[in-house]
């Protein structure tokens, strides 16, 4: 065939197949607010967008990074996503000053934060905190930490047997330079910090929320309410929340290839192959096979553990309609 009636066959057939396959569908646009830098925290997100899982639910999904002076509640009030990742405790607390935010899926099944302290202060258990510095991370993250010091009766404000607080940055700079006898740490991220900063596991003394029953749910999807009243949106909701968990799935199948791909999403560069892999890995037994349906005993735990703070509660009431099913029922 002449190279000219080629590519004159080639551009009618082309013209063919697409008056036969029609018009491609214009794919449902979503934004994901996360609740911290990209990492291997937020794997089963990214690894949905990398494999395609949210194209094959109609969904073009942009993902938000966070970082220290973003409040995923304070994004979504203000119209810039459509869903967030934050902490429960954190969530309940903005619902309660005014902003309807509603649990819709609940990826992670278990919490990762922890304190963990040196052992060459001697401290041995939660009581032994009365009269130490300890870092507390701030901007919500607070909120279970000081639900726990006032289910022990330990003051926070310094005084005669209580605990000084340090607020920490987020990073692992007190407990190095011994500014705090005791830093707030999570399981897939900065203990490792720790031990990569060159102190090694049988020189700490590690307190795991889960272990003091103070536990709280942490990353799941919130919305507002307002979002819950239109029906093609939860439909769309609905499909994302089964391409994130599809990805979710992916990242705990393949945690080294799901390392790779938040890796390739890191505008900043600052996050390292070995540092990724280990979160991911870390992060997997958090989500825990999850399909994302949120377990209400483990909800019900993490409301009466925010309404036992004594005279200064994180929440003041029991929240209502703070969950829902619709979303994860259409899974």
């Amino acid at each position: 065939m002449a190279l000219a009636k080629w590519k004159t066959w080639a551009a009618a057939s082309a013209v063919s197949a697409g008056l036969i396959a029609g018009p491609a569908h214009a794919l449902d646009e979503l934004t994901l607010q996360l609740k911290w830098v990209t990492q291997g925290q937020f794997a089963g997100y990214y690894v949905a967008a990398d494999k395609g899982f949210y194209e094959e639910e109609g969904l073009d999904v942009t993902i938000k990074p966070g970082g220290p002076d973003i409040a995923p509640p304070q994004v979504i009030a203000g119209g810039g996503a459509d869903v967030i990742v934050d902490w429960m405790p954190s969530a309940l607390a903005s619902r309660e000053k005014g902003v309807p935010l509603v649990n819709i899926a609940q990826p992670f099944q278990k919490s990762g934060m922890m304190l963990t302290c040196r052992k060459e202060t001697g401290i041995t258990s939660p009581e032994d905190f009365r009269g130490r510095t300890l870092g507390v991370w701030f901007f919500g993250n607070e909120y279970p930490f000081l639900s726990w010091m006032s289910q022990l009766g330990i003051p926070t404000d310094g005084s005669d047997g209580g605990v000084t607080v340090l607020k920490q940055g987020f990073n692992v700079d007190p407990l190095l330079q011994k500014q705090a006898d005791c830093i707030s740490t999570m399981t897939y991220n900065e203990y490792w910090q720790v031990i990569d900063a060159g102190i090694p596991a049988e020189e700490l003394v590690v307190f795991k929320y889960e272990d003091q029953g103070v536990a709280t749910l942490e990353d799941g999807l919130y919305v507002l309410e307002s979002s819950l009243e239109d029906p093609a949106m939860v439909d769309k909701l609905a499909r994302f929340v089964r391409a994130s968990m599809k990805g979710w799935a992916y990242a705990a199948e393949n945690p080294e290839e799901a390392a790779d791909i938040v890796l390739e999403n890191d505008a900043t560069g600052a996050q390292t192959e070995k540092h990724q892999v280990r979160m991911v890995s870390e992060i997997n037994k958090l989500v825990d096979g999850s399909t994302g349906v949120l377990d209400m005993d483990a909800y019900q735990r993490t409301v009466d553990t925010l309404l036992a703070g004594g005279s200064d509660p994180v929440i003041t009431a029991a929240p209502e309609g703070a969950t829902t099913t619709v979303v994860t029922d259409k899974m």
